[in-house]
């Protein structure tokens, strides 16, 4: 709703020349709403105990209706896949950072698994779309494509490890590193689910250094 404009009598804007003018809602630039949209709808998954973030409670926060939120998704899904792109290409930027500074390796892996717990508690709200929390109720694929992202992590996570058991003597080198990938990605997803059900107190990268140690 566009906001109501008041003309002062002539004589009033005579006598008070210095009057403040009526405030005027700025209106975003293109793309400007549907990143304030993600924005927000992340912000509201950080509340410790948020419940399902609805719509209607999305389009409050902003001031909007929800035919406005429409207007930029197409539906909340859509919105939740727009916190999943981020989520991946933040995510695997990172990756490829690491693949490419680091030797394959255990301090390879190392590095990834770390990177991950970094990134979880500088975006609690993600963390609660990544172990899935945030997307019960909603449309299947969206846990389809969280579970793709860690099974895209485990791959990675596979190669780092594989030259790291060959160099252990192994005699089952893909074997031994698809092993170790699996607990170590099953470790990052149980502490990303400790960190969101305890309402982001329980850190991810709690005693996280001595952990990765056992496990590699």
């Amino acid at each position: 709703m566009e906001n109501e404009e008041f003309s002062a009598p002539a004589a009033d804007a005579a006598s008070t020349p210095d009057a403040p003018a009526p405030a005027v809602r700025k209106r975003p630039k293109p793309g400007e709403r549907r990143v304030q949209i993600l924005q927000t709808l992340a912000a509201m998954l950080e509340r410790p105990g948020a419940e399902r973030v609805t719509t209607a409670a999305l389009a409050a926060q902003l001031d909007v209706s929800e035919a406005a939120l429409y207007r930029h998704f197409a539906s909340k899904a859509q919105m939740f896949e727009g916190l999943i792109d981020f989520i991946e290409q933040s995510v695997f930027t990172l990756v490829n950072q690491i693949l490419e500074r680091e030797s394959a390796g255990k301090e390879q892996a190392a590095r990834i698994v770390t990177m991950l717990m970094q990134f979880a508690e500088k975006n609690p709200g993600m963390t609660r779309v990544m172990v899935g929390d945030a997307l019960v109720y909603e449309n299947e694929r969206l846990q389809s494509r969280m579970n793709q992202f860690f099974d895209k992590i485990e791959s990675t996570l596979r190669q780092a490890l594989r030259d790291a058991v060959i160099a252990d003597g192994s005699d089952t080198p893909t074997v031994d590193a698809q092993v170790r990938a699996g607990a170590l990605t099953a470790f990052v997803v149980g502490r990303l689910q400790r960190f969101a059900r305890s309402g982001f107190r329980r850190l991810p990268s709690e005693h996280l250094d001595a952990a990765i140690q056992l496990m590699l």
